[in-house]
């Protein structure tokens, strides 16, 4: 039996791990919210967290669905996330009025006041970083459309 490290066939380009797209966005998200991390320690945040907030912080009072759609997570992800949030009183969940059958999501005081101190975290990240804003904000554009060709091809919608 032969071994994959004794292999004297020529490992194409397009197989090679630095050379897939997939895996340097990949890598990159995980640098980026490790780079968060320290960040919102400092506000009792996790990433997911401040990514709920800054969710709510443009529209507050949302269906739990609407949250998970713009940040393309599934509710069994989504619900436990929203519950700590709740326990640490950034937000409050609510059975809907007209249908009870969805659950809204509103900030409470303590997440409405993060919203003024929390301008500084994306300047805290460039600084920490030394990210060059422009050159960040292109590359934002960019994977954005990646995005969404990612999305459009996809045979079925994103699932929640």
């Amino acid at each position: 039996m032969e071994r994959a490290s004794d292999s004297t066939e020529e490992l194409p380009e397009t197989l090679k791990l630095d050379n897939q797209l997939c895996f340097s966005i990949y890598a990159a998200s995980r640098a980026i919210t490790r780079a968060y991390r320290p960040i919102l320690e400092q506000y009792g945040l996790t990433y997911p967290q401040y990514l709920v907030l800054l969710t709510l912080w443009e529209r507050d009072c949302l269906p739990v669905g609407e949250i998970g759609r713009r940040l393309y997570l599934d509710s069994g992800t989504l619900t436990p996330l929203l519950k700590r949030m709740e326990l640490t009183g950034f937000l409050d969940r609510q059975r809907g009025v007209a249908d009870e059958r969805k659950v809204e999501v509103r900030l409470t005081e303590k997440g409405k006041a993060l919203r003024q101190v929390a301008v500084e975290i994306p300047k805290s990240l460039v600084k920490e970083t030394h990210l060059d804003w422009d050159e960040a904000t292109r590359t934002k554009a960019m994977v954005d459309q990646i995005l969404r060709k990612f999305l459009d091809c996809t045979s079925e919608p994103f699932e929640l």
